[in-house]
């Protein structure tokens, strides 16, 4: 008699996606959705997470906004809602500084990227979302993520109108940001 042996083949199941969920209030009002890109820039997205869930993003304005090019955010120490505005831009957190993670990822619309200096190893805590393409950003900043839900979001954030896309006046605010998976 011949025995058979049954082999159990266990499937991992896929990783689940990291999202960022922010919660805006200003000009724009709703949600937008970012798939978190843990394969593509991992230390940048830990960085990310690891704010988010200590709620340092929380009440932090979008303090530069150009016209057909982006909208950026997260300085958690000098753009709270309430501080002296002219500061905004200036900061990041007690987090080190991170070294770049340049990828292959293009600078479409939706996609999230990370501010820093001249320096590529200077990103920290400010992100950056593109309302339009930019191939000259390309290889040159560290993508994160990409908006999968709440572009027209986005779309409505008050612009900047000062210097460089410097905001005036009361700026559209993340009110709240969340991790989910």
């Amino acid at each position: 008699m011949r025995k058979l042996a049954l082999c159990f083949v266990l499937m991992a199941s896929p990783a689940l996606a990291t999202e960022l969920q922010i919660q805006v209030e200003g000009e724009a009002n709703g949600t937008i959705t970012i798939d978190l890109l843990e394969d593509v820039a991992p230390a940048h997205v830990e960085q990310i997470v690891s704010l988010a869930e200590a709620g340092a993003y929380d009440n932090v304005v979008f303090h530069r906004v150009i016209d057909r090019f982006m909208a950026q955010t997260g300085d958690v120490e000098f753009g709270r809602m309430g501080m002296d505005m002219r500061m905004a831009g200036r900061g990041g957190s007690d987090r080190p500084d991170l070294p770049a993670e340049f990828s292959d990822e293009p600078f479409d619309r939706g996609v999230v990227g990370m501010a820093r200096t001249a320096d590529p190893n200077s990103a920290n805590s400010q992100f950056f979302i593109m309302f339009g393409p930019a191939p000259h950003l390309n290889g040159q900043y560290t993508v994160v993520g990409r908006v999968t839900d709440g572009m027209d979001v986005v779309d409505a954030i008050k612009r900047g109108s000062g210097r460089n896309g410097e905001v005036s006046g009361q700026p559209d605010v993340m009110t709240r940001v969340t991790v989910t998976e």
